[in-house]
């Protein structure tokens, strides 16, 4: 053998042993997981172990040499790294039941256990976001299933019990008139960190402010004059987990500040950034802490009070903000308070506490038999910074491959025709990529049956022309602290 084989050889040897310790090292994470993750769980743990270093001289040699390079690997990396080391004349017995065969599969029946089977002629499933508009036309329901419309997304921050119970009843009537099935999605409000006037446009529902100038959060407008802007956070006890430099954005990050100083009537503001046109702080706008390790509850009392309703009408949940897995177990435990039974859990990942924690989050998900993960790109995209959205989103769409969990892609597709009825071009492309996930969401707008059409013949010329061409792996942040805290 070669020197520059027998030195891949070497280097492929130690991550196959690392790998084949792997059950044992992590052997208290793995005996929590349901028995029917077992394998979802150490593949995850393998390719956890893959990324954490730098191996991109290593998939380089192995490509000029005729191997595999690893790239592809995420749903069987143990067996892939055997069938490699294989072709070097090393003998790894026995190989990892985990094969390409095995992860697709598991994938596949995970994504039908969440979405249903998708419609012909589709090759992922499609979430639509239901809005009391479509109810306004005779048939509307009826004409989304036969387009596609696959699971129907209500979501609880809008609308009202009553109006939830409508919906679902509206769907089931559309698909036993259609024969077409649809999953019923609940998506729960989560924290309700919206901007509220205090003082300042407290009428109008907006306040005039300029690059330079000041904003103050507060719970309370006592101690303010009225010329000052002075914004609730809308969630009581936020402001006591901020700290003087921390970057705050305001309306999908249009708005960037930076706390100045706290004091007791609240946290002063310096705005940096102002990037809409018209220089406005609104009400009922979003507000990000990207920053700051906020002392609020995932789960919130809100919350609570609809579990009973969601749990009885759903499919499955999804759990907006979630942030660490002692908040996936206490919402879990919430939910077996009410049936033993209860509909899987959608992780939303939309925050920088939820991507850090990813594996972690995936892993205390993995002690039910079924789980998916919604790149909810909104939020996100204003925690991380819009500039690392495109390698984020690619990284938590590994992870999850290498977990086995069906991705909803969700946030924006094909936004502009939706909403004016032209699609740009950047937004075709960013639809072709939605299209490789098992689950693509669209949101509310005035043209969801033209964005269905769109949408289906994006992804058939996507899959068909569907290749994975990761050729270099640099080491992922994710996995490395991970790894380390464990």
């Amino acid at each position: 053998m070669s020197p520059e084989l027998d030195t891949l050889r070497s280097a492929l040897l130690q991550l196959e042993e690392e790998m084949r310790n792997s059950p044992t090292r992590y052997a208290s994470l793995l005996s929590a997981v349901h028995p029917s993750q077992l394998e979802s769980a150490k593949n995850l743990l393998n390719y956890l172990i893959l990324r954490k270093t730098d191996i991109q001289e290593l998939q380089e040699s192995l490509h000029e040499e005729g191997l595999s390079s690893l790239a592809s690997c995420e749903s069987h990396v143990y067996r892939q790294i055997q069938v490699t080391l294989s072709r070097l004349g090393e003998e790894v017995r026995p190989l990892d039941p985990c094969s390409m065969e095995f992860g697709s599969k598991k994938i596949q029946k995970n994504s039908e256990r969440l979405f249903g089977l998708h419609h012909a002629e589709w090759p992922s499933s499609v979430m639509v976001t239901f809005d009391r508009s479509f109810f306004d036309e005779k048939k509307y329901v009826e004409k989304l299933l036969q387009n596609g419309m696959g699971v129907a997304r209500i979501n609880c921050a809008h609308d009202d019990p009553n109006t939830w119970t409508q919906m679902v009843r509206e769907i089931q009537r559309a698909c036993k008139k259609t024969g077409l099935s649809c999953a019923i999605h609940f998506d729960l409000a989560g924290p309700k960190i919206r901007t509220v006037l205090l003082q300042k446009g407290r009428e109008s529902g907006k306040a005039e402010i300029k690059v330079g100038g000041r904003v103050w959060l507060s719970d309370s407008a006592k101690g303010f004059t009225q010329k000052e802007v002075v914004v609730s956070p809308n969630e009581p006890g936020l402001i006591q987990s901020l700290k003087v430099g921390e970057r705050i954005y305001f309306d999908d990050g249009l708005i960037r500040a930076r706390v100045e100083r706290i004091t007791k009537k609240g946290a002063a503001l310096k705005i940096e950034r102002i990037s809409s046109k018209k220089p406005f702080l609104k009400n009922e706008k979003g507000i990000n802490f990207p920053d700051s390790v906020l002392a609020i509850s995932s789960l919130t009392d809100f919350d609570r009070k609809c579990l009973p309703l969601v749990i009885k009408l759903a499919d499955t949940v999804g759990f907006s903000f979630v942030r660490t897995p002692e908040d996936l177990a206490d919402l879990r435990s919430e939910m077996l308070k009410l049936t033993a039974t209860p509909p899987p859990v959608i992780l939303k990942i939309e925050t920088r506490d939820a991507v850090v924690q990813l594996p972690g989050l995936l892993l205390e998900s993995m002690k039910e038999p079924c789980f998916g993960v919604m790149i909810a790109r909104g939020d996100l995209a204003v925690e991380i910074g819009f500039e690392r959205l495109v390698e984020v989103q690619e990284e938590i769409s590994w992870i999850c491959e290498a977990g086995h969990v069906p991705v909803i892609w969700a946030t924006q597709v094909l936004e502009n025709l939706h909403k004016s009825g032209i699609a740009s071009r950047a937004e075709i492309t960013d639809a072709g990529r939605a299209a490789m996930a098992e689950c693509v969401m669209i949101n509310k707008g005035e043209h969801t049956l033209e964005v269905l059409k769109t949408l289906k013949d994006i992804a058939k010329r996507s899959r068909a022309l569907k290749v994975k061409n990761r050729l270099i792996f640099r080491p992922l942040r994710i996995a490395e602290s991970f790894l380390e805290n464990n």
